[in-house]
């Protein structure tokens, strides 16, 4: 069966929420794969949140492995910790792949990983995350991408899964879904946004509210797809059932058939 790895620092509900909703779309048969482990930066007593969650993964039966990123942070000198991804975060990266000598995943999720993966580990596993923009969108944060969006009059956006890769929110597209941003339900917020990056502003929300409503269904619909094998990866590119290379398999018309309604209020 497809092999699934799960990368979490658990530190809220969504966490929780995400873990639940695909264990759910396993057990359902609607996703043909199973969670082979879930890997956690966080040891329990860290934190109520991740405890929760460590307690979730346990009900469900799968292997959790835990190594505190925290204490493992506490024990380098300071003085070691220059650049960005410094010399130990990748003995860090290291010792995570060593607790998971035992498990060969076909595919590896970054489910609320509140690390940046290293060179090494980018390279043992393939590895997906959750970028909130469509492909060749904005960057950065879901927050920077919004103002990204209403900065430059944008008329559509979306949601995608990209291959991680050691260069942070650039690897190529794997999967997404796009939806409009203008039109009956925004066009009056375009009218009446002031300017300025305020998150009570209006339009903020209501792209914010479009793009969290489909994030879930996309990260299913990915899964589904590659345990289906309509979706690869072989040698570091995205291709498609046939093996030919492709900019990201569309999950448009997927994502808005699974999803309810969303209304237009705030």
């Amino acid at each position: 069966m497809y092999q699934l790895g799960w990368f979490s620092t658990g530190r809220d509900k969504a966490a929780r929420d995400l873990l639940e909703a695909v264990q759910n779309s396993i057990a359902s048969g609607d996703i043909k794969a199973e969670i082979a482990f879930v890997f956690c930066n966080r040891e329990p007593g860290e934190s109520q949140e991740s405890d929760l969650f460590l307690k979730l993964v346990e009900s469900y039966g799968i292997p959790r492995i835990c190594f505190s990123y925290q204490r493992f942070k506490s024990g380098i000198n300071p003085t070691s910790q220059k650049g960005a991804l410094p010399p130990w975060r990748l003995d860090y990266d290291r010792e995570v792949m060593i607790r998971l000598q035992g498990f060969s995943p076909d595919l590896c999720v970054l489910a609320g990983y509140m690390l940046i993966v290293g060179e090494e580990m980018c390279h043992r596993y393939n590895m997906i995350n959750l970028h909130p923009a469509a492909p060749g969108g904005p960057k950065g944060t879901w927050q920077e991408v919004i103002w990204q969006l209403i900065d430059n009059q944008a008329r559509e956006t979306g949601v995608m899964m990209h291959l991680v890769t050691p260069e942070l929110d650039k690897g190529p597209p794997v999967t997404y879904c796009t939806f409009p941003i203008r039109g009956k339900l925004f066009d009056k917020y375009w009218l009446a946004s002031p300017k300025g990056h305020n998150e009570q502003n209006t339009l903020f929300r209501l792209i914010r509210k479009h793009g969290l409503a489909r994030e879930f269904p996309l990260i299913i619909s990915t899964l589904k797809a590659f345990s289906q094998g309509k979706v690869k990866i072989k040698e570091g590119k995205v291709v498609d059932a046939a093996g030919r290379p492709i900019k990201g398999y569309n999950l448009t018309d997927e994502i808005v058939n699974s999803q309810q309604p969303i209304v237009d209020s705030l």
